[in-house]
């Protein structure tokens, strides 16, 4: 196993500047979502070990602010496409989540109908148009969705979602080869967290190859990002889809966070070797919940009633969709081979 690799944080964290020309309301609402998201994360890594979970989970603390600041720039018809870190760009996107409580628990109403599991979550109703847990499987069909925006007129915006490791397959290149040479209105969103299941970035790609460059080279319009701070995922998401949209092709971000927990499962693997405990803590220094809430108060926004008021409306939320997944019935039997094709 290689040695640790310690990544020195380029960002800058928040500042009073980024609230600049927001309204209080919607600095609030972007707030309560990521806030939200960690709850449900938390809750989740929570009751994992009780095992009735039956669905492999990837959990997104520590990439909230990609999440929110990414779809609160799409609007609601536009499309998003998943990997298989789901959770957070399903809930920041609108997704149901009580049906998908129900998904991770394998009920028939989850909203895969028990079928997809943690992986697989969608919700057409608010734009969550799929998830594949293969690594860049739903780059080639989010393309696809462009074309025949493209195609239509009808003026929509399609979003895919893929890790540092989507960069690493031919079908990305491929697809992003296509969407420049059609100009198609489609958002590649880069979730750099450093880490390929246990593997860093070092002995994946050629050091000092920046991924956003690579994507430049082809003739994407690219941005690099701060993936820890919402206001700025914001900012660089709403400039891309307004660039979509217009006809000026597809806009490729990469998102810089940090995964706090492991691939996957419940709680921190950094003992394991893979990557050192120091560097876990000092990412943690540029938590994206914590450091917009520190910023807020700083500027009088959020007070400790609101906050409180907050929290107790999302433990509340989230216990009535665990109350409702756990009591929600069990698939029929006789569906088992409904979406299976065989010849």
């Amino acid at each position: 196993m290689s040695a640790p690799v310690r990544y020195s944080y380029a960002g800058t964290g928040y500042s009073p500047g980024d609230l600049s020309g927001y309204a209080p309301e919607f600095l609030l609402r972007l707030y309560r979502e990521m806030l939200r998201i960690r709850r449900i994360e938390e809750r989740i890594e929570a009751r994992y070990h009780e095992d009735q979970m039956k669905s492999p989970i990837h959990l997104v603390i520590g990439q909230e602010a990609i999440s929110v600041g990414a779809c609160s720039a799409l609007a609601r018809e536009d499309a998003i496409y998943l990997s298989h870190r789901t959770h957070g760009n399903y809930l920041a996107k609108g997704g149901d989540l009580k049906a998908m409580m129900s998904e991770l628990y394998c009920r028939k109403n989850g909203c895969a109908g028990s079928v997809g599991g943690s992986m697989h979550l969608f919700d057409v109703d608010a734009g969550v148009a799929g998830s594949s847990a293969i690594v860049a499987g739903s780059v080639p069909i989010a393309v696809g969705h462009a074309l025949a925006a493209q195609q239509r007129g009808t003026g929509q915006v399609v979003g895919v979602f893929f890790g540092d490791a989507g960069v690493e397959e031919g079908v990305f290149w491929e697809s992003l080869n296509f969407a420049v040479l059609h100009q198609l209105p489609v958002l590649f969103f880069c979730e750099n967290n450093f880490y390929s299941v246990c593997s860093p970035l070092t002995v994946r790609q050629p050091e000092g190859v920046e991924i956003h460059r690579k994507a430049t080279a082809f003739g994407a319009n690219t941005m690099l990002v701060d993936g820890t701070n919402v206001l700025r995922v914001h900012g660089a998401v709403r400039s891309a889809v307004a660039a979509a949209r217009a006809g000026r092709g597809p806009q490729f971000l990469e998102l810089q966070a940090y995964r706090w927990r492991g691939h996957g499962g419940a709680g921190d693997d950094s003992k394991s070797g893979y990557r050192s405990t120091d560097e876990a803590a000092q990412w943690r220094q540029y938590c994206p919940v914590a450091g917009f809430g520190d910023l807020l108060r700083a500027q009088g926004l959020l007070d400790p009633d609101l906050h409180e008021n907050m929290e107790s409306g999302i433990a509340a939320e989230i216990d009535a969709a665990f109350e409702h997944a756990i009591n929600s019935p069990d698939p029929d039997p006789e569906e088992i081979t409904r979406f299976v094709y065989s010849p």
